[in-house]
C-alpha cells in the first residue's frame, strides 16, 4: 500500500531567491517596502523580483511613481555586493526604456550612479556604464550626464578599466560629446582616444574612432586631433581588417580634415590612397560615404585636387550608386575636384 509523503524539498518551478509577489502593478508597493527592509534576504529577493518586472515600461512607469527609484538610490550605498549588483541591474534594466530615463533625470539618478564608478564589483561598475550609455540616447539625458560633471570621470575610467566596460565607457562619450565636448577637450580626452585606437581590440578601435569624429565637430577638437598626431593612426586604420573601423576612422578623417593643417597633415600621411581604395572595394554604405566625404575635404588643398584629378571617373561611378547620399557626396566631391581658381 503507498503512502502519502511530504517531500523537504522545493517544488522544481519554484525560486527561493525570488520574493512572494502579488499581480502586475500591485506588486511594486509591496517590493517597494520590501526594498526598505532591515532583513538583508528580504531586500535581495525584491530586487531579484524586481529586475523581472523592470523589463516592461508600464511597471517600470508605476515603479518611478510609487518612488522604487528614492528607494534603489538608498541601496546604491548598500553595504552588500549582492544588493549593490542587483540595484544597478534594475537601474539598468529601467534606463532601457524612455520612461526610466526620464525618471532618472527627475530623480537625479545620474549623481547616485556616480557613487559606483569605483566600486570594486565589477557588475557593479557594468550595470551602472550601461544604465548611462542608454540614458545618453536621449538628447536631455546625454545634457544631463554632461552638466553633471561626469566627462572627465568616465575619460579617466576609460584609461582603466576591463575591455568590455570601456567599450560602454566609449559609447556613452560619443554619444555625450556630440552635445557638448568642452569638457572632454580639457581633460585630456583626444590623446585617450588616441591611444585607444591601438587596442587590439576591434570594438574598442571602433567605438574610440566614433567618440573621435563626435570631439572632431567643434574647431578646439579638430585642432587637437591634428596637434597630437592622431590622423597618421586614422590614416593606417583605413586599411583595418574591421569594417566599422574603416568606416569610423574615415569619418574622423572627414571631421579632422576641415582645416588647413587637418588636410597636409593628412596628404603627408598619405591619406588619399587608402581612401580611394576604400571607394573601389568596399560596397558598405557608411564605409564609401565617409570615405568620399573626406577625400573631398581633401579636394579642397591645390595638392590633393592634383592628386584626384584622375581619379574623377571612380567619383562618376559612384553618381549610379544606390544610395542617395553617396550620389550627393560623389557630386560634390566632383565639383570640388574640377574646380578651377
Amino acid at each position: 500500500m503507498a503512502h502519502a509523503r511530504i517531500s523537504m524539498y522545493m517544488p522544481p518551478d519554484i525560486d527561493p531567491t525570488k520574493a512572494a509577489i502579488a499581480y502586475g502593478c500591485r506588486a511594486l508597493s509591496k517590493l517597494n517596502e520590501e526594498l526598505q527592509s532591515g532583513d538583508l534576504l528580504t531586500r535581495q529577493k525584491a530586487l531579484v523580483a524586481l529586475c523581472d518586472l523592470m523589463h516592461d515600461p508600464e511597471y517600470v512607469y508605476e515603479a518611478i511613481n510609487i518612488g522604487c527609484l528614492e528607494s534603489l538610490k538608498t541601496l546604491l550605498r548598500d553595504d552588500d555586493n549582492l544588493v549593490r549588483i542587483k540595484t544597478t541591474e534594475v537601474l539598468y534594466i529601467m534606463a532601457t526604456h524612455y520612461v526610466g530615463r526620464v525618471g532618472f533625470l527627475k530623480h537625479d539618478i545620474i549623481q547616485a550612479l556616480s557613487l559606483l564608478l569605483s566600486d570594486h564589483q565589477t557588475l557593479c561598475r557594468e550595470n551602472l556604464h550601461q544604465a548611462y550609455k542608454h540614458l545618453a540616447q536621449l538628447p536631455k539625458g546625454a545634457q544631463g550626464i554632461v552638466q553633471s560633471g561626469l566627462i572627465p570621470s568616465l575619460v579617466r575610467k576609460l584609461q582603466k578599466e576591463e575591455d568590455h566596460i570601456q567599450e560602454i565607457i566609449l559609447d556613452t562619450l560619443a554619444l555625450c560629446l556630440q552635445e557638448d565636448a568642452t569638457e572632454a577637450l580639457e581633460s585630456q580626452a583626444v590623446p585617450c582616444f588616441k591611444e585607444k585606437l591601438l587596442s587590439k581590440n576591434s570594438e574598442i578601435r571602433s567605438k574610440a574612432a566614433r567618440a573621435l569624429i563626435a570631439i572632431s565637430i567643434p574647431l578646439d577638437g579638430k585642432n587637437q586631433v591634428w596637434k597630437n598626431d592622431v590622423i597618421p593612426i586614422l590614416v593606417t586604420l583605413l586599411s583595418d581588417t574591421d569594417e566599422e573601423v574603416k568606416a569610423n576612422a574615415a569619418g574622423a578623417l572627414m571631421h579632422a580634415t576641415v582645416t588647413t593643417e587637418g588636410k597636409y597633415a593628412a596628404l603627408d600621411a598619405n591619406a588619399i590612397e587608402p581612401l580611394l581604395e576604400l571607394l573601389c572595394t568596399n560596397s558598405k554604405t557608411k564605409v564609401c560615404l565617409n570615405a568620399t566625404k573626406a577625400l573631398t575635404m581633401l579636394a579642397e588643398a591645390p595638392e590633393g585636387r592634383k592628386l584626384l584629378l584622375s581619379h574623377v571617373p571612380t567619383f562618376r561611378y559612384l553618381l549610379a550608386h544606390k544610395n542617395e547620399a553617396i550620389q550627393r557626396a560623389a557630386e560634390v566631391a566632383i565639383k570640388v575636384i574640377e574646380w578651377k581658381p
